[in-house]
Order: structure tokens, then sequence, then C-alpha cells
């Protein structure tokens, strides 16, 4: 099962609509999620502040980032489970 990283803080919408894109794939394709909150290291916020949300593979690293939609999340995670 893939391990994935949503790296997120709070009050941003684009976020909200992410996890709602990605838990509505749980329905199809098997991972779990785990919810990053940015604003708890200040190297995190360098790194991802202006890109979140954005999706990581938490063993290989791999990311994707806003936007994307059903499909190409989809996409994302068929590819990791082929690596």
């Amino acid at each position: 099962m893939e391990q994935l990283l949503l790296y997120t803080t709070t009050g941003c919408h684009l976020c909200e609509i992410a996890l709602q894109l990605i838990l509505s794939s749980q329905k199809t394709t098997e991972f779990q999620v785990e919810l990053v909150e940015i604003s708890d290291s200040e190297s995190l916020v360098d790194q991802y502040g202006i890109r979140i949300p954005v999706v990581a593979d938490k063993k290989g690293g791999a990311e994707l980032g806003w936007p994307f939609d059903y499909e190409q999340f989809q996409q994302f995670v068929d590819g990791l489970s082929r690596c």
C-alpha cells in the first residue's frame, strides 16, 4: 500500500479541495495519506509555502504539486505502484 504525504496548512482552501479529491480516490485506489502541517517547520514553509498543496510519496519522494485533478492524482499513485 502506498504511503503519501499531503503538505498543507490551516486555512488553505486549495489544500481542503486537494484533500477531498484525495479521499475520494480511496474508493478505487488503496493508499494511506498523512497530513503534514508545514507551519510547524520553518524549512517546510521555505520549501512548500507557495507550492501547497503538494502530495509526496513518503518512501520515494516523488511529488505532485497543485493544480492537479482526479485523473492526474490517479496517474501519480499508479506510477508509484509500478516503481
